[in-house]
């Protein structure tokens, strides 16, 4: 069995007609659903792309793996998806996009050539690469990146797109008045159609990129296809542009009530730039169309791959897996972007297809388990015949649930997010380490615990499912809070760094020194059996002469 795992970037998991959307229908997300099964309390392990990305990638939790921001390079030595389904003869790719940052004083220390097998591996998250590209090619009074790191770019140029950037040119960007640039960073902008044949952007080239890949590809394999939207800048190619219109545009779910004694960090986030733009409605009506727009291309293209499946007969034996690296506020709760718990942000879509027959039973079912998305990992070398390694791999494996089994399951879930990077941190007189906010749910109650000395935020989803009303500002929920904080310290006791002897093997080891002759604290040998000291007792062996 092949392992196609899709992520999109910033998609909402309630941005779908099969969760429900009244307005945008994507018929391929629906027809995986319609496959498989939709698990409806998916979080990822942090709202930030990077750092969700390497728990994806590792199994593992930000704190435990390190990497907690963007940009925060993962260490060398941290095992990925691709080490544990290598290990099982499953091949790992890379189409599109990571946003992993090589550990480079790591490598160097260590003596690791980024050329060599092994450390290109490193350098990718553990993946062999079939093209990579992680977009945003922003440029600057520094300018940009080098072109050469984006395949994407150097394509447009190969298609006659004359600009030295077309990606900023081109694809995030439409024209305004007078034949200019209406660049897609733009809000404005949102709007206009992007300057750019539907079939040379972001989305279909990396659709291309993966049919190619399958139509060579010898099993078996996993291949993590990645698509770099829906995330900003917020702009589509016609026809996309214009299928949405402010008629369709959710109202914002937000409340007066969250502008009252609002939790320090929330109202740090609710004030910044992003935020401050989506409260704009103006903004919201422009803006939420083209994501829309983005997320209807990238269901058209799904369909294009999954066509492909159906008429080669992969389709029998591929796991489909569909999910996001985090959600985006687009205005609720007075914020944009992602960064907090809200599910807008933490929460996201997880859709898997099993092939095999085992799983026939759920085809076209929900599954409303707590699941994180470090649990993909765990499914995966399940998938491919192994022994989920646990004292790697802190996620469960998926499999239970997909063949219509009942697991004995976690009772919350946890999510982390450190944001001591970003510019929000300058809010507080706060050190590095302590710019740290943490999630505990258990799918009803939710906290938000801060480092710092803030008081913790709390959501009854039972009773105030748009988390509107922050319970933590008064002392009436203290006894769930006191729970939950005993969740998060069971949490924190775990053991996350023990990663090179199993549980197995510690069992197997006890007693064995015993059995190589090494017998301690004895005081006459009868606290043990006889054949441990057989070599220790009888007639003494003579003296030499001297």
């Amino acid at each position: 069995m092949n392992i196609l795992f899709i992520m999109y970037d910033q998609l909402r998991f309630d941005y779908l007609g099969c969760a429900g959307h009244p307005h945008l229908t994507t018929p391929n997300f629906d027809r995986v659903a319609a496959m498989g099964v939709r698990f409806t309390n998916a979080y990822v392990q942090s709202p930030i792309c990077g750092s969700s990305r390497m728990s994806f990638y590792t199994g593992r939790y930000p704190s435990s793996h390190g990497a907690q921001w963007n940009n925060y390079p993962l260490r060398v030595g941290e095992q990925t998806m691709g080490d544990h389904l290598r290990k099982l003869g499953m091949d790992c790719w890379l189409i599109g996009k990571t946003h992993m940052h090589a550990d480079v004083d790591g490598m160097e220390r260590l003596g690791l050539d980024p050329d060599s097998v092994i450390g290109a591996r490193q350098a990718e998250c553990g993946f062999d690469v079939w093209i990579r590209d992680d977009g945003l090619w922003a440029q600057g009074p520094l300018g940009f990146y080098d072109e050469k790191r984006s395949p994407y770019n150097e394509f447009l140029k190969a298609k006659g797109y004359a600009s030295e950037n077309p990606w900023a040119d081109h694809a995030n960007a439409g024209v305004g008045e007078e034949n200019s640039i209406a660049s897609g960073w733009m809000f404005i902008n949102a709007d206009k159609p992007a300057h750019i044949h539907e079939a040379d952007s972001e989305t279909a080239w990396l659709t291309t990129r993966t049919l190619e890949f399958i139509d060579q590809a010898t099993g078996p394999w996993c291949a993590h296809v990645s698509y770099i939207k829906p995330h900003w800048p917020y702009i589509v190619p016609a026809p996309y542009h214009d299928m949405f219109g402010p008629g369709q545009v959710p109202p914002a779910r937000r409340d007066d009530i969250e502008l009252d004694d609002t939790h320090p960090v929330f109202a740090a986030y609710m004030n910044n730039r992003v935020g401050q733009a989506f409260q704009r409605e103006e903004v919201r009506q422009k803006v939420i169309p083209a994501y829309m727009g983005l997320i209807k291309q990238c269901d058209d293209h799904l369909g294009r791959i999954l066509d492909h499946l159906e008429e080669t007969g992969a389709i029998h034996d591929t796991m489909i897996v569909l999910t996001s690296d985090h959600g985006d506020y687009l205005g609720d709760h007075w914020m944009g972007e992602k960064s907090l718990f809200h599910d807008q942000s933490a929460k996201v879509p997880m859709i898997i297809h099993d092939p095999r027959a085992q799983a026939d039973a759920t085809r076209g079912t929900t599954c409303n388990a707590l699941v994180e998305s470090i649990d993909l990992a765990a499914t995966f070398v399940e998938a491919a015949g192994g022994e989920v390694p646990a004292h790697i791999l802190e996620g469960r494996s998926l499999v239970p649930w997909l063949h219509g089994e009942t697991p004995d399951w976690r009772e919350f879930l946890i999510s982390e997010f450190d944001y001591s990077g970003s510019t929000v941190a300058n809010e507080f007189d706060l050190e590095p380490r302590d710019c740290r906010l943490f999630m505990v749910f258990d799918g009803r109650w939710k906290m938000m615990h801060a480092e710092g000395g803030f008081r913790p935020m709390l959501f009854d989803l039972e009773t105030d499912p748009d988390e509107f009303v922050d319970l933590g500002k008064t002392d009436a929920h203290a006894e769930e809070i006191a729970r939950l904080y005993g969740y998060l310290a069971q949490w924190g006791r775990r053991m996350s760094q023990r990663v090179t002897k199993s549980d197995a093997e510690i069992i197997e080891m006890r007693g064995k020194a015993g059995m190589k002759g090494v017998l301690p604290f004895l005081y006459d040998g009868s606290e043990v059996p006889p054949p441990l000291i057989m070599h220790y007792v009888g007639d003494a062996p003579t003296l030499p002469e001297e």
